[in-house]
């Protein structure tokens, strides 16, 4: 693998379900390697790459790797390529690291917490040197109280000085590496449907920016886009199955109870976030079955019409199980199916997702919004090819 090959090569860690691949993908970037240590996860992974055309790079190049990121040596577990990386050929190492340490629904033990993967990360920098390196973490890590973490992290790439715990300063001469930004891109900003700021740290390697000047990415959509008009075609294709039957009287009312509701919700947040969702998440499997978020969050999507107190079955599956009682014509209105969170979150729709239905809501729960990673990705793969043609004429 050469340096002046025509594509822009990545490795991803902590890929979860694919959020942010997609949105790197949609960018530009080919995968070599998605690495995930959650079995479901990295299924449907391996069924997403091995499904879609557009995925056709990656099907011949790419290896989804199910395995702990601390296992993982690139140069060692990569197979599907035809020649080995070297350290420098890499384009982009990105990487959602467990956001747990510094969430505000947790304890924000940060570094402390043993789920804190900041430090492999930067390990696996110093190993792959590539030209480019992402992290992304919720907006939790921008606090005050992380700020000398952030320095350290900052030093460790690009050299500079930071405070132990002790309070000693300790001065690290970095990997070569430029911070060109930390900072919160909220994805409502990029056309999700929901309130997801998240926290992104873009360093370029300090020999391949030299005079290029790195762009923030900025906002696609002005207006928000609601969430009734993001899931009024998915409610409408629920719903439709019962308008006739015993059930079509409550089933016209109740679609047309969500999609008034979550209306005149849109309407009159207009301009005041546009009736967007609040975030969604994950859950953990130390904890019960999947639905949407601590009660302020089900106070929120109450609003909305639905209703937050569990997950809904898909529309085959409710047919099976006799569930529509449940998932659709509740007093509280529908509860979302897992399609439909992931509609919420960016996902584009025929994105398969693996394991039962708990399994795949978590992994949609915890997702980075493709759009957002999309637009990141882009900022990025802009420099890279300003780079290269920059080199290739001085060549």
């Amino acid at each position: 693998m050469t340096s002046t090959e025509a594509v822009f090569t990545s490795i991803e860690i902590c890929a979860g379900a694919g959020g942010q691949a997609i949105g790197l993908h949609a960018a530009g970037f080919k995968h070599l390697a998605l690495v995930e240590i959650d079995p479901h996860a990295a299924e449907t992974l391996r069924t997403n790459v091995d499904a879609h055309e557009t995925w056709a790079w990656e099907q011949q190049h790419c290896d989804v790797l199910e395995m702990d990121v601390k296992d993982f040596d690139p140069f060692e577990r990569l197979t599907k390529k035809g020649s080995r990386l070297q350290p420098g050929e890499l384009d982009l190492l990105a990487g959602g690291v467990p956001c747990p340490p510094f969430s505000h629904a947790g304890k924000q033990l940060g570094k402390d917490d043993e789920r804190d993967l900041f430090p492999r990360m930067i390990a696996l920098v110093k190993q792959l040197q590539p030209r480019a390196v992402m992290i992304e973490n919720v907006r939790g890590i921008m606090d005050p109280k992380f700020s000398e973490y952030r320095k350290l992290i900052e030093a460790k790439l690009a050299g500079g000085t930071y405070r132990e715990e002790d309070g000693t300063e300790t001065h690290d001469d970095g990997l070569g590496y430029e911070v060109c930004r930390w900072d919160v891109l909220e994805a409502s900003d990029f056309g999700v449907p929901q309130l997801r700021p998240r926290a992104i740290l873009v360093a370029i390697r300090a020999d391949v920016l030299k005079d290029v000047k790195y762009e923030w990415p900025t906002p696609t959509h002005e207006d928000p886009v609601s969430v009734v008009e993001a899931l009024q075609p998915t409610m409408l294709e629920r719903y439709e199955k019962y308008f006739v039957g015993e059930h079509s009287e409550r089933a016209l009312k109740a679609y047309e109870q969500w999609r008034n509701k979550a209306t005149a919700r849109a309407a009159e947040l207009k301009g005041k976030g546009g009736g967007i969702a609040p975030t969604l998440v994950g859950g953990s499997k130390k904890h019960g079955g999947a639905d949407l978020g601590p009660s302020r969050a089900k106070a929120a999507w109450k609003q909305l019409g639905v209703s937050g107190l569990g997950v809904a079955n898909a529309i085959e599956m409710c047919a099976v199980k006799g569930s529509h009682e449940r998932d659709l014509l509740g007093v509280d209105g529908p509860m979302l199916t897992v399609e439909q969170g992931a509609i919420i979150q960016g996902f584009p729709r025929g994105w398969e997702f693996s394991g039962g239905k708990t399994a795949q809501y978590r992994q949609v729960g915890n997702a980075f919004p493709p759009p957002v990673a999309a637009a990141v990705g882009k900022s990025i793969i802009e420099v890279l090819k300003a780079a290269r043609e920059r080199d290739q004429k001085q060549a």
